[in-house]
C-alpha cells in the first residue's frame, strides 16, 4: 500500500513574492478555489500582519475553500500570531505557521542574538499558537545551513511544545540532494518524539535543485512538500508542484502518492501564468510549451511510429489534448509526411515525397519553424479553402472607465460581413465580434503575447489555441497592433478547422 504525501501549495504566498505576481483578493480566491479542485492538501493563504489585502485574502480564502486546511504564515512574534489566528476565523481547517531563523548566519546577523535564546523563542511562538489552533506548523528558517545537531535540538523542543508539522526549509536553495537527505534522515534518527509530527520540505532552487532536493526530502522520510506552481517563488523560485507530483505518478515504484488530480496541472499552470503575468519558460518540466514536443526528426521519427520512445508523460495526464510535431530544419520524411496528412494531403508516392522534403529543407533553413500553410505550399495543395476566413478591418474603442467596443469586418470566400460588440478589453470585444459572425461552438484554450521586436515600431506576436469539435487548433498572428494580432490569431485557427463556410 502506498504512502500518502502532503502538499503544501504556497503559490499564493511565496509565489506571489515574486516582483510584479502580486495578486488582488478576487484574483486569490480564483487561484485558491482551482487549487481545491486540484487536489492540494494545504493552501498557505498568506501573511497577514504584512498588510491589509494579505489579511483580507486569507480572510475570503477561508470563507470560499471547503476541503484543503488554510494556513497563515507568522514570524515568531505574538502579534503576527494573533492577527493570523483572526485572519483564520472563518477556515474550516486551520493553521498557523510560525517559525525563526536556526542557522549561524541569522542568529548572528539577522537576529544578534544566542542559539539558546533562538530556541526559546521558537518553543514560545509555537506554545503562543497553540492557544488558537491545534494545527500549528513550524519553520526552522535557513534549516539547509543549520548545523544539524542543534537542528535536531528545535525540533524536539517545537514538537514537544505542540508543533504538529516542522518545516525544514532550504531557505537559500544552498543544499546538495545528498546533504538535504543527510538531513532529514538525521531528524528522523536523532529527534526522539519526531513521531508526533510530519516532516515538510521547502526548497527553494537557487542552485537548481529545488525539486531534486525535495525528492530526496521525500526519500529520506518527509510526508509533507511545500511547492509552488510553475515553480515561482523568491529569487530563482521554489519546488514546482507539477514536478513533485508528476515524478510520483511516473516512479509509482517509489510507493508514494499524493492527491493531486494531475488531469488539472496544465490548465491550472495557464491560469497562474497568465494572472500573474509570469510566462512559463518554453523548455520548462512539464508544463512548458515544448516539454511535448518534437523537432528532432529522430525523435519525431520515433514517436511517430510509438509515443513511448520518447514521452514518459502522457499529455493527457496533465490536461493537454497531444504532444506536438513540430517541423523544423531538423525534422525529417516521417514528420513531414505525417504533417501533410494531418492537413487532408496523402502522400504515398515516396518519389514526389522526397521532391517535396528536398525543397521544405532548403524552406526550413530559411525559416525557424514551418507552418501548415508552408507544406501545403510545398505541396502544391490549393491553399484558398484554408484561407478562406481573411480580416477585412477591425476598429477598436476602449479606455480606462469605459466598456471597450469593436467592429470587425471579415472577407469570407470573397463575402463581406460585419458586426460589432463589447467586451472587458479590446481583445475580448473584437473576439466577440468575430464569433457574431463565425457560428461555431469554438473555447479559447490559451492565449500568450510576446515581443519580437523592439523599439517605437514593436511588433507583439500571439499564439492561440483554440478547441473545436473535440480537436485543438493551434494559431499564430503578428502586428504592432496586438489587438488586431489577436483576431489574425483567432482567424489562423479558425481556417485550420478546414471548413468553407462561416455559417
Amino acid at each position: 500500500m502506498s504512502e500518502r504525501l502532503y502538499i503544501f501549495d504556497t503559490t499564493l504566498r511565496d509565489g506571489e513574492q515574486v516582483p510584479g505576481c502580486q495578486l488582488n483578493t478576487v484574483e486569490k480566491i480564483q487561484v485558491a478555489k482551482q487549487l481545491e479542485l486540484l487536489g492540494v492538501d494545504v493552501i498557505e493563504a498568506g501573511f497577514p500582519i504584512s498588510s491589509p489585502g494579505d489579511f483580507n485574502s486569507v480572510v475570503e480564502i477561508s470563507k470560499a475553500v471547503t476541503w484543503p486546511t488554510i494556513c497563515a504564515l507568522t514570524r515568531a512574534v505574538e502579534k503576527d500570531i494573533d492577527v493570523a489566528a483572526e485572519s483564520l476565523k472563518y477556515a474550516k481547517h486551520k493553521r498557523i505557521h510560525t517559525g525563526i531563523g536556526t542557522s549561524d548566519y541569522h542568529i548572528k546577523y539577522k537576529f544578534n542574538s544566542t542559539p539558546e535564546e533562538i530556541l526559546e523563542r521558537a518553543v514560545k511562538a509555537v506554545s503562543y499558537a497553540k492557544r488558537y489552533v491545534e494545527d500549528v506548523e513550524f519553520y526552522a528558517e535557513d534549516a539547509g545551513r543549520t548545523d544539524n545537531v542543534y537542528l535536531a535540538r528545535v525540533i524536539e523542543a517545537v514538537i514537544k511544545a505542540g508543533a504538529t508539522v516542522v518545516n525544514i526549509p532550504d531557505t537559500t536553495g544552498y543544499c546538495l540532494p545528498i546533504e538535504y537527505a543527510a538531513k532529514i534522515k538525521y531528524l528522523k534518527d536523532n529527534v526522539p518524539n519526531i513521531d508526533k509530527a510530519i516532516i515538510a520540505t521547502h526548497c527553494h532552487n537557487d542552485l537548481g535543485m529545488a525539486t531534486a532536493n525535495t525528492l530526496n526530502g521525500v526519500l529520506a522520510g518527509a510526508r509533507q512538500v511545500e511547492v509552488t506552481i510553475n515553480g515561482i517563488g523568491e529569487r530563482a523560485g521554489n519546488t514546482s508542484l507539477e514536478e513533485i507530483a508528476m515524478i510520483l505518478k511516473c516512479h509509482k515504484g517509489i510507493g508514494i502518492d499524493t492527491n493531486i488530480n494531475t488531469h488539472k496541472i496544465y490548465p491550472m499552470s495557464r491560469m497562474v501564468s497568465s494572472l500573474m503575468n509570469m510566462p512559463v519558460q518554453p523548455n520548462k518540466a512539464i508544463v512548458g510549451r515544448n516539454a511535448f514536443a518534437h523537432s528532432s526528426g529522430i525523435h519525431q521519427d520515433g514517436v511517430l511510429k510509438n509515443v513511448e520512445t520518447y514521452e514518459i508523460i502522457n499529455p493527457k495526464d496533465i490536461g493537454l489534448d497531444n504532444s506536438e510535431i513540430v517541423l523544423t530544419a531538423r525534422s525529417g520524411r516521417a514528420a513531414l509526411k505525417y504533417r501533410l496528412q494531418v492537413n487532408g494531403v496523402d502522400m504515398d508516392d515516396d518519389d514526389k515525397l522526397d521532391k517535396i522534403y528536398k525543397a521544405f529543407l532548403d524552406l526550413a533553413d530559411k525559416k525557424k519553424e514551418i507552418t501548415d500553410d508552408d507544406v501545403l505550399m510545398l505541396a502544391g495543395a490549393d491553399t484558398s479553402a484554408n484561407h478562406a476566413v481573411k480580416l477585412d478591418y477591425l476598429q477598436v474603442s476602449s479606455g480606462k472607465g469605459v466598456r471597450s467596443v469593436a467592429s470587425i469586418g471579415l472577407d469570407i470566400s470573397g463575402q463581406k460581413f460585419e458586426e460589432s460588440s463589447t467586451g472587458n478589453g479590446p481583445v475580448d470585444a473584437a473576439i466577440k465580434a468575430l464569433k457574431r459572425i463565425i457560428h461555431k461552438q469554438m473555447t479559447l484554450k490559451e492565449f500568450t503575447i510576446q515581443a519580437i521586436s523592439k523599439g517605437s515600431d514593436d511588433v507583439g506576436k500571439v499564439h492561440m489555441q483554440v478547441e473545436y469539435d473535440g480537436n485543438v487548433y493551434y494559431g499564430f498572428g503578428a502586428n504592432t497592433d496586438i489587438v488586431t494580432a489577436s483576431v489574425e490569431a483567432y482567424l489562423d485557427c479558425i481556417n485550420k478547422f478546414r471548413t468553407n463556410s462561416a455559417q
